[in-house]
């Protein structure tokens, strides 16, 4: 009680620096400007009461709880759906995938502001995507009896030592969640010794992810605009992974023949750095957003779009998946798996070990330590027909062995209610 006191002391210092992050984001994703007031727990005029609530931060969590969603309204058809978010993309990912539901963004974590969200939406009960763990909106939900869940929830050695700096405040308020679904045995370990209860291993839902049909005709598209040449799509990379992969590959100019690489960066804002890192390496770049074929002496095709990710996904040959060059988590490797797409990564994807240890050993993904042996190991499997085929199957039987945890979670939740 000590240490929740101290900390909702602190955010009121902390608010002018939020704000002054927030206008600094804004310069160059302006979207940080919008819905300002819900940020910060002004009065909200709720479509729906009694909803059943989301909260996915960003864009990999808010699809992430898509199969869950689906589940949850087979489980409750008709109730109402709120989801929310912290990031401008994640809002727009998530008006994308859940048009009929109420979005917003959650606000910061004072007591007053996650108080009056509560009571002006009034949640039948509201799940907390991966790690998402605020202690004064756990607390106000305990106060409000709004039943609260953890699901699909991940918890690194590396963020175990960072929460057991702050375990005073942590401990209790995991606690007080109503229940946990873990993503595997390690997780669940881990949010036991931070002091989680009712600690369930469900499995990860983005295994129960379904190839939408629109994002594969849009792949049949974008092979369309591409023409006859291999397509290796390095997907969700992140600052400074750019700049390696251009480097890499104008050095393997001589290898790489007439091999597209499609670059998409994970954020908006940074399209047109990217676009300058490719013509820097001196690598001719053509631009989704740019209308008609991809001009056939197009080094590097720039996925400047929001949204079409899978349909990235869905042209490739081989995919590369961002964030794992640098020490930054990587990214989720099951979409392009769950087409058979044949998956690298790089050497740090401690955000996503187990699904990544599972398809190394499965035969669906290959590890390389830098840039240039990405694109070694890239061109040599577009050289290799029968190789990929392997990987492809691999990836699908990778992928349908895992499924089933947004139903698990499902009951976790429903038994939970029961008790409750």
């Amino acid at each position: 009680m000590i240490a929740r006191r101290l900390y909702g002391a602190v955010w009121p210092l902390l608010l002018p620096l939020v704000r002054r992050y927030l206008r600094k984001r804004a310069r160059k994703a302006p979207a940080y400007l919008e819905h300002w007031d819900e940020r910060f727990g002004q009065p909200f005029a709720a479509r729906h009461r009694g909803a059943i609530w989301i909260h996915a931060v960003s864009v990999g969590e808010t699809r992430a709880a898509l199969p869950l969603v689906r589940a949850l309204q087979a489980r409750w058809p008709g109730v109402p759906l709120l989801i929310t978010q912290m990031t401008p993309t994640g809002r727009a990912t998530a008006a994308e995938l859940y048009p009929d539901a109420e979005i917003r963004y959650l606000p910061y974590d004072t007591p007053a502001a996650v108080a009056r969200f509560l009571s002006d939406h009034a949640p039948r009960f509201g799940v907390l995507m991966e790690t998402e763990l605020w202690p004064n909106l756990i607390a106000a939900a305990a106060c409000s009896g709004v039943p609260l869940f953890l699901a699909n929830a991940r918890l690194s050695e590396k963020s175990l030592a960072g929460y057991r700096r702050i375990g005073a405040l942590i401990r209790p308020a995991l606690a007080q969640l109503t229940g946990v679904a873990a993503q595997t045995a390690e997780d669940a370990r881990r949010l036991t010794q931070l002091g989680a209860r009712e600690v369930h291993v469900c499995g990860n839902t983005k295994f129960d992810f379904t190839p939408p049909l629109d994002k594969l005709a849009l792949g049949e598209d974008f092979r369309q605009r591409i023409g006859p040449r291999p397509v290796l799509v390095c997907a969700s990379t992140r600052e400074g992974e750019e700049a390696l992969l251009f480097a890499a590959w104008s050095a393997a100019r001589a290898r790489v023949g007439r091999v597209l690489l499609v670059v998409v960066p994970r954020h908006p804002e940074r399209f047109d750095s990217v676009a300058g890192l490719a013509e820097g390496a001196g690598l001719a770049c053509a631009r989704r957003s740019e209308e008609g074929p991809v001009p056939p002496d197009a080094a590097v095709w720039l996925g400047d779009s929001m949204g079409e990710l899978f349909g990235y996904y869905a042209a490739a040959d081989v995919a590369f998946v961002g964030g794992s060059l640098l020490p930054l988590g990587g990214q989720n490797l099951i979409e392009p798996a769950s087409i058979g797409r044949p998956v690298l990564f790089g050497p740090h994807m401690f955000n996503f070990a187990e699904a990544s240890r599972l398809a190394l050993e499965a035969g669906a993904a290959r590890q390389v330590p830098d840039a240039g042996a990405l694109v070694d190991e890239a061109l040599a499997l577009l050289a290799d027909a029968p190789a990929r085929q392997a990987m492809h199957d691999a990836a699908l039987a990778f992928t349908a062995a895992h499924r089933g945890a947004s139903d698990r979670i499902v009951e976790l939740i429903a038994g939970r209610l029961l008790q409750a």
